[in-house]
C-alpha cells in the first residue's frame, strides 16, 4: 500500500515521501504572508484567511503569529471564531472547528503523532488522525489537543490541559490528562467566575 493510501486510512506512513507533500511549501508561503500583515490591515488578513483555510466562516479572527504544518489548508472553521496568538495546528489530517469557538494563547491542535516503537521513528513513520471541536467551545491558554480527539459542543477546556480523549458536550474539563470536572449547569447562569455574579440578565 502506498503512503498516500496509508495516510488516507489513518495508518502509519513515511512523512518524507514527496508524493504526499505536494503543495505544502506553497501553503506555508501563504501563511508566512499572513503573519507579515500589518495589524491594521484587516481587509488583507480576511482575504488571506479565505485563501489559507480549507473553509472559514464570516467573522473569524486569527491573531498573528499563527502556525500550521500545511498553512491551515486542512482546517475547516465555522463562523465567529477567535484565535489568540500562537494558534498552532499540526494539520496533517483534517481539523474541524464549529461556530463561535474561542482559543486562548498558545493552543496546539495536533492531528499527527509518531509510533512509540523506536525503530519506526528511525524510518520516519508518522500517523495523522482528524480532530473535531464542536460549536461554542472555549479552549484556554496553553492547551494541547491530541490526534483523534472530539470535543463536544459548549465545552470549556481549562488552561494548560492536555486533551488525550474525547470530551462530552456541555462539560467543564481540565488537567493533564484532561478530565471532565463537572457539567455546565444552573450555577453558570448565576456566576461567571468563581463567586463573581452575572448581571447580564438584568
Amino acid at each position: 500500500m502506498d503512503n498516500a493510501k496509508r495516510r488516507e486510512e489513518q495508518l502509519p506512513y513515511h512523512y518524507d515521501d514527496p508524493s504526499i507533500m505536494d503543495g505544502q511549501l506553497e501553503y506555508q508561503e501563504k501563511l508566512w504572508e499572513f503573519n507579515q500583515t500589518h495589524p491594521t490591515d484587516q481587509t488583507g488578513k480576511q482575504r488571506l484567511l479565505k485563501e489559507m483555510f480549507a473553509e472559514i466562516g464570516d467573522g473569524c479572527h486569527v491573531e498573528t503569529p499563527a502556525h500550521a504544518n500545511w498553512g491551515f489548508h486542512h482546517v475547516h472553521m465555522g463562523k465567529g471564531i477567535y484565535c489568540n496568538v500562537n494558534f498552532t495546528c499540526v494539520d496533517d489530517a483534517a481539523i474541524t472547528i464549529g461556530d463561535w469557538c474561542m482559543f486562548g494563547p498558545n493552543v496546539v491542535i495536533a492531528t499527527a503523532g509518531h509510533p512509540v516503537l523506536p525503530v519506526l521513528r528511525e524510518h520516519h513513520y508518522v500517523y495523522a488522525i482528524p480532530v473535531t471541536i464542536g460549536r461554542n467551545v472555549w479552549v484556554g491558554a496553553n492547551v494541547t489537543i491530541l490526534p483523534g480527539v472530539t470535543i463536544g459542543d459548549n465545552c470549556v477546556i481549562g488552561a494548560g490541559s492536555v486533551v488525550t480523549h474525547d470530551i462530552p458536550a456541555n462539560s467543564v474539563a481540565y488537567g493533564a490528562p484532561c478530565k471532565v470536572a463537572r457539567p455546565i449547569g444552573e450555577k453558570d447562569k448565576e456566576f461567571y467566575f468563581k463567586n463573581r455574579k452575572l448581571d447580564v440578565w438584568d
